[in-house]
């Protein structure tokens, strides 16, 4: 086993000389979305046990989470993020865009687009799936409460909106107005927004709000998993949208800090075999073929559509959704 995760180590680049390895920090600080702690925690636990296999020194990866745009606000206004692992492009991309902490590359410097795994947005309904919620269509009746973290401040809840925007306007030979209206409905019934994805969980199965959830697939499938599979239902959706989980060293903090090393092996060791695995045993659906492979059964077939096709790219979207007076700020009203 020894030999497997030196050589993994070894593959990333964590030979580094006694000096080299002097000089580096002892810790580093992972700033990540809000449902990705447990995530993460195995992750941490497994890089720095090879870590310290190949460098022969320990490293302490530090976590803090919130809702994913809340997150990159707090790295602009100071927080010293060695690497964020968040779940929206547009929440990396702002670092570069209005802190210059990043550079315009990032996205080439990693496989997937800087994406080791993705994911989608999905259902959590009570057990019997009482209201018969299986499509986009039926969160929008009058009978049906959802609930979802608010768009505006976390990376999940956009996403959700935006999936929901995407099947409207497939619904609806890509009418805008249609769509606008769709989800100025789902948005209505809405009871409640949190400001990210865990605690939106927890309204709805701890506080008993709602009759549906809507996150990400992995926080489903591991919600259900935890508090009860004779309790909860996951519906995975025929179509949703496909979510990446970028990831970017911080460069102007690593390099600040001599930490860059260490935070590039840390976000390469998540594209290797055991990073894949323990992403896949977290519900998150990954591009290894043998873990794919392994992981199979537990993910249902869908078709996801994507941001560019639908969209015309992140870029646009946060031009014509995401922007003050924008198309998410017309449709953010109550009934």
């Amino acid at each position: 086993m020894k030999k497997l995760v030196a050589f993994a180590a070894l593959a990333l680049g964590f030979a580094l000389t006694p000096a080299q390895a002097a000089e580096e920090p002892t810790e580093i600080l992972n700033v990540s979305y809000d449902i990705s702690r447990e995530l993460y925690e195995q992750i941490n636990k497994a890089f720095s046990a090879a870590y310290k296999v190949q460098v022969g020194k320990d490293i302490t990866v530090n976590q803090s989470h919130a809702g994913s745009s809340k997150q990159a606000r707090s790295i602009l206004e100071g927080l010293e993020a060695d690497v964020v692992t968040f779940n929206q492009v547009t929440d990396v991309q702002v670092l570069h865009d209005k802190g210059n902490l990043i550079p315009a590359d990032w996205q080439s410097r990693l496989p997937n687009n800087s994406s080791p795994y993705y994911s989608l947005p999905a259902f959590l309904v009570r057990a019997g799936n009482p209201k018969n919620i299986k499509n986009w269509d039926d969160l929008v009746r009058d009978d049906v409460k959802v609930v979802f973290p608010n768009p505006k401040t976390s990376g999940n809840g956009r996403y959700t909106y935006l999936a929901a925007y995407a099947y409207a306007l497939e619904a609806n030979n890509k009418d805008q107005a249609k769509a606008q209206e769709f989800a100025k409905k789902l948005l209505a019934n809405v009871p409640v927004f949190d400001t990210g994805g865990r605690a939106a969980t927890t309204t709805f199965a701890e506080r008993g709000i709602g009759d549906v959830l809507i996150t990400f697939e992995a926080e489903v499938l591991g919600t259900r998993k935890q508090l009860g599979e004779d309790k909860y239902e996951a519906v995975i959706p025929p179509v949703s949208l496909l979510a990446e989980f970028p990831v970017s060293v911080v460069d102007k903090v690593a390099d600040k800090r001599g930490s860059r090393a260490i935070a590039e092996s840390y976000l390469k060791f998540l594209y290797t075999s055991e990073g894949q695995d323990i992403l896949a045993q977290n519900y998150n659906r990954v591009h290894d073929e043998a873990v794919k492979a392994k992981y199979a059964s537990q993910f249902p077939e869908t078709r996801l559509l994507t941001v560019e096709d639908v969209f015309g790219g992140w870029k646009k979207v946060t031009t014509d959704h995401l922007a003050e007076g924008g198309i998410l700020d017309k449709v953010f009203t109550k009934r």
